[in-house]
């Protein structure tokens, strides 16, 4: 299987690496970290063991070709840029799976290629892009994944089995949608308040920042879960986010929000995706991971005001303010 992995920051390097080491054809599209991995390789930094692998690079997509199987792990600020970067890897039998967060994204995906083509994926990992090429593996790893639209397909369970055979746990689910719901029960109060805390717990519940107000450090998990106020704030945001999935009809039980929990506080001091791109001043990721969920517990008419006080404030401190 000749696979391609758009998107090599943190998640795409991790995951790719992974599938390199096994033995599988595994091409990295890059950008500026192409002459360091080029050079040096993708060095992961694991509990689970330290190893680097030298994938195949390339600057542009056309270099790559036709693939069986493309693996997208780009920032959904980053999807405009799909249109160009897609076609020359796909043909009539390629499959495409994207690993990125929130809702939208395979909608989007299937609009350029096909519904036919497109798999929804979402993972459960801790990692961090120290620097070019070099990536650190804190926990985890899991990945839930399905087909866009439509039940399971025997080329899903194959994926699935590529992926288990490099040492990620990897499950095949019937609905892709419940699963996001399910992953943002922990992305919409881990990834939103560690960045809309800066302006502190107020500002949170009033949903409005004060022009010219001096704003706090990013709380990491451990802070948030540490401290009574936020972290009654953490459950609440899970709780709307459950509740909404519920009124969409899904199947996302109350329980997520305790095994979430759990699973955090495992995890130590950790920075979600959300609070590196923020202290970077880069564009948030508001739309699929906050915007659309909001839209969609409107839309279901189901009432969600710590998301909507949130998303206020995380608009007024988006450096590059999406629309």
């Amino acid at each position: 299987m000749k696979i391609a992995i758009l998107g090599c920051g943190a998640l795409g390097s991790y995951y790719g690496a992974k599938l390199c080491r096994s033995g599988r054809e595994t091409h990295f599209l890059l950008r500026s970290d192409y002459d360091a991995v080029k050079q040096n390789g993708v060095q992961v930094l694991s509990a689970d063991g330290d190893f680097t692998v030298r994938p195949c690079c390339a600057r542009h997509p056309e270099e790559i070709g036709v693939c069986d199987l493309v693996i997208i792990g780009l920032k959904t600020t980053g999807n405009s840029a799909l249109e160009k970067l897609l076609p020359p890897l796909v043909g009539s039998n390629t499959a495409v799976l994207t690993l990125q967060n929130g809702l939208g994204n395979e909608a989007e995906i299937a609009r350029l290629i096909g519904a036919e083509k497109t798999l929804g994926g979402l993972c459960f990992v801790c990692i961090n892009r120290l620097a070019p090429g070099k990536i650190q593996h804190i926990a985890h790893g899991k990945i839930v994944m399905g087909e866009y639209g439509r039940p399971s397909q025997s080329r899903t369970h194959e994926i699935a089995r590529i992926i288990e055979q490099s040492g990620v746990h990897c499950v095949v689910t019937e609905s892709i949608e419940a699963a996001h719901w399910e992953k943002l029960v922990w992305n919409i109060p881990f990834n939103g308040l560690g960045v809309a805390g800066v302006a502190g717990i107020e500002a949170v519940l009033s949903g409005h920042l004060t022009p010219g107000q001096k704003l706090q450090p990013c709380s990491t998990s451990d802070i948030l879960l540490a401290d009574p106020g936020w972290a009654k704030l953490v459950r609440e945001l899970m709780m709307e986010t459950i509740h909404t999935a519920q009124a969409l009809g899904l199947n996302v039980p109350d329980s997520v929000a305790d095994e979430q929990i759990a699973r955090t506080m495992d995890m130590g001091p950790y920075k979600a995706s959300t609070l590196i791109d923020y202290e970077n001043g880069m564009e948030l990721e508001l739309n699929a991971l906050f915007y659309e969920p909001l839209r969609q517990a409107q839309m279901a008419k189901f009432f969600t005001p710590r998301l909507a006080n949130m998303c206020a404030v995380l608009k007024q401190l988006n450096p590059h303010q999406t629309p």
